[in-house]
Protein backbone atom coordinates (compact mmCIF):
# COMPACT_ATOMS: atom_id res chain seq x y z
CA UNK A 1 0.00 0.00 0.00
CA UNK A 2 1.49 3.49 -0.95
CA UNK A 3 2.77 5.99 1.53
CA UNK A 4 -0.05 8.50 0.34
CA UNK A 5 -2.65 5.69 0.40
CA UNK A 6 -1.68 4.93 4.16
CA UNK A 7 -1.89 8.38 4.88
CA UNK A 8 -5.48 9.18 3.57
CA UNK A 9 -6.30 6.19 5.47
CA UNK A 10 -5.34 7.32 8.82
CA UNK A 11 -6.77 10.85 7.64
CA UNK A 12 -10.10 9.91 6.64
CA UNK A 13 -10.26 6.71 9.54
CA UNK A 14 -13.75 8.41 11.30
CA UNK A 15 -15.20 9.17 7.80
CA UNK A 16 -14.86 5.55 6.52
CA UNK A 17 -16.77 4.55 9.55
CA UNK A 18 -20.20 5.97 8.88
CA UNK A 19 -20.23 4.53 4.91
CA UNK A 20 -22.91 1.93 4.57
CA UNK A 21 -22.90 -1.68 3.66
CA UNK A 22 -20.72 -2.17 6.96
CA UNK A 23 -20.45 -5.04 8.70
CA UNK A 24 -21.96 -4.74 12.32
CA UNK A 25 -19.51 -5.53 15.25
CA UNK A 26 -20.09 -9.41 15.47
CA UNK A 27 -16.89 -10.43 14.36
CA UNK A 28 -14.54 -12.88 16.18
CA UNK A 29 -13.48 -9.67 18.05
CA UNK A 30 -16.85 -8.48 19.47
CA UNK A 31 -17.34 -12.27 20.22
CA UNK A 32 -14.81 -12.93 22.30
CA UNK A 33 -15.27 -9.27 24.02
CA UNK A 34 -18.96 -10.32 25.06
CA UNK A 35 -17.56 -13.23 26.41
CA UNK A 36 -15.60 -11.18 28.64
CA UNK A 37 -18.92 -9.50 30.46
CA UNK A 38 -17.48 -6.74 31.71
CA UNK A 39 -18.87 -3.27 30.55
CA UNK A 40 -16.83 -1.27 32.41
CA UNK A 41 -13.52 0.07 33.35
CA UNK A 42 -13.61 -0.84 36.99
CA UNK A 43 -10.34 -3.94 35.86
CA UNK A 44 -7.88 -1.05 34.82
CA UNK A 45 -5.77 0.32 37.10
CA UNK A 46 -6.47 4.26 36.78
CA UNK A 47 -4.10 5.96 39.23
CA UNK A 48 -3.89 9.10 37.01
CA UNK A 49 -5.70 11.78 38.53
CA UNK A 50 -5.34 15.59 39.91
CA UNK A 51 -2.04 15.74 37.49
CA UNK A 52 -0.33 13.31 39.68
CA UNK A 53 -0.10 9.49 39.60
CA UNK A 54 -1.10 7.58 42.91
CA UNK A 55 1.93 6.21 44.49
CA UNK A 56 4.56 7.42 42.38
CA UNK A 57 5.03 10.69 43.90
CA UNK A 58 7.85 12.90 44.90
CA UNK A 59 7.67 12.01 48.56
CA UNK A 60 7.80 8.05 47.80
CA UNK A 61 10.07 8.09 44.80
CA UNK A 62 11.72 11.00 44.82
CA UNK A 63 15.28 9.86 46.02
CA UNK A 64 17.70 7.66 43.66
CA UNK A 65 17.34 4.24 44.48
CA UNK A 66 19.85 2.53 41.62
CA UNK A 67 18.93 0.86 38.28
CA UNK A 68 15.40 0.15 37.30
CA UNK A 69 13.55 -1.01 34.01
CA UNK A 70 10.22 0.56 32.46
CA UNK A 71 8.60 -0.97 29.49
CA UNK A 72 7.44 1.29 26.12
CA UNK A 73 5.09 0.24 24.48
CA UNK A 74 2.24 2.15 21.55
CA UNK A 75 -0.65 1.78 19.59
CA UNK A 76 -2.26 -1.23 20.96
CA UNK A 77 -4.95 0.18 18.68
CA UNK A 78 -7.65 -2.61 19.37
CA UNK A 79 -9.20 -2.88 15.74
CA UNK A 80 -6.80 -1.03 13.06
CA UNK A 81 -5.73 -4.24 11.64
CA UNK A 82 -9.18 -6.10 10.22
CA UNK A 83 -10.37 -2.30 9.46
CA UNK A 84 -6.83 -1.19 7.44
CA UNK A 85 -7.58 -4.40 5.20
CA UNK A 86 -11.26 -4.38 5.03
CA UNK A 87 -12.33 -0.69 6.28
CA UNK A 88 -15.10 -0.83 8.22
CA UNK A 89 -14.98 -4.72 9.35
CA UNK A 90 -15.33 -4.57 13.32
CA UNK A 91 -12.88 -7.10 14.88
CA UNK A 92 -9.47 -6.63 16.63
CA UNK A 93 -8.72 -10.73 17.48
CA UNK A 94 -5.52 -10.17 16.50
CA UNK A 95 -5.01 -6.75 18.61
CA UNK A 96 -6.26 -9.18 21.66
CA UNK A 97 -3.25 -12.13 20.78
CA UNK A 98 -0.34 -9.68 20.28
CA UNK A 99 -1.17 -7.90 23.61
CA UNK A 100 -2.06 -10.81 25.45
CA UNK A 101 1.36 -12.54 24.51
CA UNK A 102 3.40 -9.53 24.92
CA UNK A 103 1.47 -9.30 28.98
CA UNK A 104 2.56 -13.13 29.73
CA UNK A 105 5.79 -12.54 28.87
CA UNK A 106 5.83 -8.64 30.74
CA UNK A 107 4.62 -10.48 34.02
CA UNK A 108 7.23 -13.12 33.99
CA UNK A 109 10.20 -10.14 33.21
CA UNK A 110 12.93 -10.23 36.32
CA UNK A 111 12.99 -7.86 37.50
CA UNK A 112 9.63 -7.10 37.03
CA UNK A 113 9.60 -3.59 35.24
CA UNK A 114 8.57 -0.76 37.71
CA UNK A 115 5.60 0.13 34.87
CA UNK A 116 4.47 -0.27 31.61
CA UNK A 117 3.72 2.44 29.37
CA UNK A 118 1.05 2.64 26.70
CA UNK A 119 1.99 5.66 24.69
CA UNK A 120 -1.71 6.36 23.17
CA UNK A 121 -3.70 4.79 21.09
CA UNK A 122 -5.11 2.07 23.07
CA UNK A 123 -8.83 2.15 20.90
CA UNK A 124 -9.05 2.66 17.11
CA UNK A 125 -12.88 3.78 17.16
CA UNK A 126 -12.23 7.39 18.21
CA UNK A 127 -15.19 8.61 20.45
CA UNK A 128 -18.95 8.38 18.91
CA UNK A 129 -17.50 5.66 16.12
CA UNK A 130 -19.31 1.79 15.98
CA UNK A 131 -16.86 -0.39 18.18
CA UNK A 132 -15.90 2.30 20.42
CA UNK A 133 -17.45 1.24 23.74
CA UNK A 134 -16.84 -2.62 22.63
CA UNK A 135 -12.84 -2.02 21.97
CA UNK A 136 -12.69 -0.02 25.27
CA UNK A 137 -14.26 -3.73 27.30
CA UNK A 138 -12.18 -6.02 25.44
CA UNK A 139 -9.12 -3.62 26.67
CA UNK A 140 -10.04 -3.54 30.01
CA UNK A 141 -10.39 -6.89 29.84
CA UNK A 142 -7.02 -7.90 28.43
CA UNK A 143 -4.61 -5.01 30.15
CA UNK A 144 -6.24 -5.76 33.61
CA UNK A 145 -4.24 -9.27 33.59
CA UNK A 146 -1.00 -7.12 33.61
CA UNK A 147 0.62 -8.02 36.89
CA UNK A 148 -0.71 -5.22 39.87
CA UNK A 149 2.92 -4.85 40.41
CA UNK A 150 3.48 -3.25 37.36
CA UNK A 151 1.52 -0.15 37.23
CA UNK A 152 -0.20 1.22 33.94
CA UNK A 153 0.75 4.49 32.82
CA UNK A 154 -1.93 5.48 29.78
CA UNK A 155 -1.95 8.46 27.63
CA UNK A 156 -3.88 9.73 24.86
CA UNK A 157 -3.79 9.62 21.09
CA UNK A 158 -5.28 10.37 18.64
CA UNK A 159 -8.03 8.04 18.37
CA UNK A 160 -8.31 7.72 21.39
CA UNK A 161 -9.62 11.50 21.53
CA UNK A 162 -10.63 12.29 17.83
CA UNK A 163 -8.14 14.48 15.74
CA UNK A 164 -9.94 17.29 16.33
CA UNK A 165 -11.51 16.83 19.93
CA UNK A 166 -13.94 18.31 21.48
CA UNK A 167 -14.09 19.03 25.74
CA UNK A 168 -16.33 16.34 25.86
CA UNK A 169 -14.09 14.02 24.23
CA UNK A 170 -11.51 15.01 26.69
CA UNK A 171 -13.89 14.18 29.53
CA UNK A 172 -15.02 10.65 28.42
CA UNK A 173 -10.81 10.04 27.91
CA UNK A 174 -10.51 10.90 30.94
CA UNK A 175 -13.42 9.47 32.90
CA UNK A 176 -11.93 6.30 31.02
CA UNK A 177 -7.74 6.43 31.35
CA UNK A 178 -7.41 9.01 33.64
CA UNK A 179 -5.65 12.34 33.68
CA UNK A 180 -4.52 13.05 29.76
CA UNK A 181 -1.70 15.27 31.47
CA UNK A 182 0.43 14.74 34.46
CA UNK A 183 3.45 13.87 35.79
CA UNK A 184 5.04 10.91 38.50
CA UNK A 185 8.38 10.11 40.05
CA UNK A 186 10.04 6.74 39.92
CA UNK A 187 13.27 5.75 42.22
CA UNK A 188 14.24 9.30 41.65
CA UNK A 189 13.42 10.04 37.94
CA UNK A 190 10.54 12.34 36.75
CA UNK A 191 8.11 11.80 33.84
CA UNK A 192 5.93 14.40 32.18
CA UNK A 193 3.34 13.02 30.33
CA UNK A 194 1.90 15.50 28.05
CA UNK A 195 -1.51 15.25 25.80
CA UNK A 196 0.18 15.59 22.22
CA UNK A 197 -3.12 16.22 20.62
CA UNK A 198 -3.38 20.01 22.11
CA UNK A 199 -0.58 20.31 19.64
CA UNK A 200 -1.80 19.41 16.76
CA UNK A 201 -5.00 20.64 16.80
CA UNK A 202 -6.76 21.96 19.60
CA UNK A 203 -9.28 24.47 17.85
CA UNK A 204 -12.02 22.88 20.03
CA UNK A 205 -10.52 22.78 22.96
CA UNK A 206 -8.86 25.51 23.63
CA UNK A 207 -9.24 26.01 27.60
CA UNK A 208 -7.55 22.29 28.03
CA UNK A 209 -4.75 23.07 25.87
CA UNK A 210 -4.25 26.18 27.84
CA UNK A 211 -4.04 24.36 31.19
CA UNK A 212 -1.26 22.23 29.91
CA UNK A 213 0.66 24.88 28.71
CA UNK A 214 0.44 26.66 32.23
CA UNK A 215 0.65 23.30 34.13
CA UNK A 216 3.67 22.74 31.98
CA UNK A 217 5.86 25.59 32.28
CA UNK A 218 4.79 25.18 36.28
CA UNK A 219 6.40 21.47 35.69
CA UNK A 220 9.63 22.92 34.11
CA UNK A 221 9.93 25.85 36.59
CA UNK A 222 9.97 22.86 39.37
CA UNK A 223 12.74 20.84 37.86
CA UNK A 224 14.74 23.53 37.81
CA UNK A 225 14.63 24.36 41.53
CA UNK A 226 14.05 21.28 42.55
CA UNK A 227 16.38 19.08 40.03
CA UNK A 228 15.75 15.43 39.61
CA UNK A 229 18.03 12.60 38.41
CA UNK A 230 16.41 12.31 35.02
CA UNK A 231 14.01 13.75 33.09
CA UNK A 232 11.92 12.21 30.48
CA UNK A 233 8.97 12.96 28.43
CA UNK A 234 6.23 10.70 27.41
CA UNK A 235 3.52 11.74 24.21
CA UNK A 236 1.66 10.39 21.94
CA UNK A 237 2.27 12.19 18.25
CA UNK A 238 6.41 12.17 17.80
CA UNK A 239 7.91 16.11 17.54
CA UNK A 240 9.97 14.79 14.48
CA UNK A 241 10.63 11.33 12.70
CA UNK A 242 14.17 11.58 11.93
CA UNK A 243 15.06 14.77 11.40
CA UNK A 244 14.26 17.92 14.66
CA UNK A 245 13.63 20.24 10.79
CA UNK A 246 12.00 17.75 8.67
CA UNK A 247 9.05 19.10 6.64
CA UNK A 248 5.25 19.01 8.64
CA UNK A 249 3.76 15.37 7.65
CA UNK A 250 0.84 13.75 8.84
CA UNK A 251 2.96 11.88 11.69
CA UNK A 252 4.43 14.34 13.07
CA UNK A 253 4.19 17.95 14.88
CA UNK A 254 4.10 21.36 12.68
CA UNK A 255 7.58 22.92 12.45
CA UNK A 256 7.03 26.09 13.91
CA UNK A 257 5.49 24.84 17.44
CA UNK A 258 7.94 21.92 17.01
CA UNK A 259 11.14 23.71 17.25
CA UNK A 260 10.53 26.37 19.91
CA UNK A 261 9.23 23.57 22.25
CA UNK A 262 12.26 21.05 21.57
CA UNK A 263 14.23 24.13 22.62
CA UNK A 264 11.80 24.57 25.70
CA UNK A 265 12.18 21.21 27.17
CA UNK A 266 16.00 20.31 26.37
CA UNK A 267 16.51 24.01 28.29
CA UNK A 268 15.22 22.21 30.74
CA UNK A 269 16.94 19.47 31.22
CA UNK A 270 14.90 16.90 29.29
CA UNK A 271 16.90 13.92 28.29
CA UNK A 272 14.61 11.60 26.17
CA UNK A 273 11.04 12.06 24.69
CA UNK A 274 9.32 8.39 24.05
CA UNK A 275 6.54 9.08 21.17
CA UNK A 276 4.30 6.33 19.57
CA UNK A 277 1.85 7.12 16.51
CA UNK A 278 4.38 6.27 13.81
CA UNK A 279 3.76 2.61 13.55
CA UNK A 280 7.45 2.32 12.65
CA UNK A 281 10.12 2.41 14.56
CA UNK A 282 12.21 5.85 14.34
CA UNK A 283 13.76 8.94 15.97
CA UNK A 284 17.04 11.16 16.70
CA UNK A 285 18.31 13.77 18.48
CA UNK A 286 17.62 17.53 19.00
CA UNK A 287 21.25 18.73 19.55
CA UNK A 288 21.58 16.51 23.07
CA UNK A 289 18.26 15.62 23.45
CA UNK A 290 17.09 12.33 22.42
CA UNK A 291 13.37 11.06 21.03
CA UNK A 292 12.61 8.05 20.29
CA UNK A 293 9.79 7.04 18.48
CA UNK A 294 8.36 3.45 18.78
CA UNK A 295 6.69 0.91 16.65
CA UNK A 296 3.16 -0.42 17.50
CA UNK A 297 2.18 -3.48 19.89
CA UNK A 298 -0.44 -3.39 17.10
CA UNK A 299 -0.30 -3.13 13.12
CA UNK A 300 2.95 -2.60 11.40
CA UNK A 301 3.74 0.11 8.65
CA UNK A 302 6.91 -0.88 8.58
CA UNK A 303 9.44 -2.96 8.27
CA UNK A 304 9.21 -4.06 12.10
CA UNK A 305 7.02 -6.71 13.92
CA UNK A 306 4.80 -5.86 16.57
CA UNK A 307 6.45 -5.39 20.21
CA UNK A 308 7.37 -3.39 22.89
CA UNK A 309 10.47 -1.05 24.49
CA UNK A 310 12.74 -2.04 27.47
CA UNK A 311 14.04 0.60 28.99
CA UNK A 312 16.99 0.56 31.65
CA UNK A 313 17.47 3.43 33.83
CA UNK A 314 20.50 3.79 35.45
CA UNK A 315 21.93 6.91 37.44
CA UNK A 316 24.21 7.89 34.36
CA UNK A 317 22.04 7.05 31.28
CA UNK A 318 18.64 5.64 29.99
CA UNK A 319 19.36 3.00 26.93
CA UNK A 320 16.69 0.81 25.22
CA UNK A 321 15.65 -1.58 22.70
CA UNK A 322 12.81 -2.99 20.56
CA UNK A 323 12.19 -6.36 21.01
CA UNK A 324 9.44 -8.32 18.75
CA UNK A 325 6.43 -9.74 21.50
CA UNK A 326 7.86 -12.84 21.01
CA UNK A 327 10.85 -12.11 21.94
CA UNK A 328 10.71 -9.54 25.30
CA UNK A 329 13.22 -10.92 27.40
CA UNK A 330 12.61 -12.66 30.58
CA UNK A 331 15.68 -11.62 32.52
CA UNK A 332 16.24 -7.65 32.13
Amino acid sequence: MSTVRRLQFFVNLSTKWTLGNRIPPTGPGTRQLRMAGNSSTDQLRIHARNRQYEGFDREHEGTWRGPFTFIASADPQYGLTAGWNNPGLLDWTQEVELTQRGIERINKMKPRPRFLVVLGDMLDAMPGRPGRDDQKVSFTEVFSKVDPEIPLVFLPGNHDLSDSPSMEDIKLYRDTFGDDFYSFWVGGVRFIVLNSQFYADSSKCQEARDEQDTWLNEQLEDVQATGCKHLVVFQHIPWFLKNPEEENEYFNLDVNLRLPMLEKLRKAGVRIIFCGHYHRNAGGFYKDMEEVVTSAWGLQLGEDKSGLRVVKVTEDSISHQYFSVDDIPLES
